[in-house]
């Protein structure tokens, strides 16, 4: 007889990095593992929320700046970090717009966050993780659905995809996902003002799951990654099926 695993027993004791601690979604898994008895290392650009993210839980956790862009950075992050059981990153940077307008410093930016980045978090960390450890990285739909001036973000999500099958092959018993968000209710589309309503439930519509996302959603699925050792090389769609509708 099996049992499933809670998220105490995924992550009690363990010691867990999260890149993006500053994002609500990246601040909710850290809350969940907190609550869950794991010693959290948050990283991210702004160190503002990082502290911000640090004050709201329920265990120890430790704060590294720490720029994607820059391999310096993932190197210290890497030193400060020492031994630990699990990396997730939900880093993004988008470069949205009309292909004759992108600007390649943007171009460069989205690609440190989703593949550049990733790929020097496993070269700089992947040796340090305690037996069992994994990786899990964040895609994205537009991956699978790409639309108009989100070239770059399908482009980017798409690589990285492939990045987590060469790197659960390579890094070999360390495991390496990926979860692929739809659209979540995350505080992304908040910009859209008294039209986010409207948009969201047009979304809902038209899922096959008949709703949005949010980010406990995407929480679940990154602890299903973490906590299942037989599951690797593997993209999670956490879409409510919106790259099929």
């Amino acid at each position: 007889m099996t049992t499933t695993a809670t998220a105490k027993d995924t992550l009690d004791g363990r010691r867990l990095i999260v890149v993006g601690a500053g994002s609500r979604v990246g601040r909710q898994l850290a809350q969940t593992a907190s609550a869950a008895g794991a010693e959290l290392v948050l990283a991210g650009p702004d160190p503002a929320k990082l502290k911000e993210t640090a004050a709201g839980l329920a265990g120890r956790a430790a704060v590294q700046p720490v720029d994607l862009a820059d391999e310096e950075s993932i190197a210290a992050l890497a030193a400060h970090a020492g031994p630990f059981d699990h990396l997730v990153s939900t880093a993004a940077m988008p470069a949205n717009g009309p292909v004759a307008a992108l600007e390649l410093a943007s171009v460069r930016r989205a690609f440190a966050a989703k593949v550049i980045g990733p790929l020097l978090l496993a070269k700089h960390l992947a040796g340090q993780t305690n037996d069992g450890g994994s990786f899990t990285f964040f895609s994205g739909v537009a991956a699978w659905r790409p639309a108009p001036e989100r070239v770059v973000m399908a482009t980017t999500n798409g690589a990285l995809s492939f990045l987590v099958e060469a790197l659960a092959v390579e890094l070999a018993p360390l495991r390496v996902n990926a979860v692929s968000p739809g659209i979540v209710d995350s505080g992304a589309w908040d910009g859209l003002g008294e039209r986010k309503n409207a948009f969201l439930r047009g979304v809902a519509e038209r899922n096959p799951a008949r709703r949005v996302g949010t980010p406990d959603d995407l929480v679940q699925a990154v602890l299903y990654a973490i906590s299942s050792p037989f599951v690797t090389g593997t993209v999670l769609h956490v879409d409510g099926g919106g790259r099929l509708a």
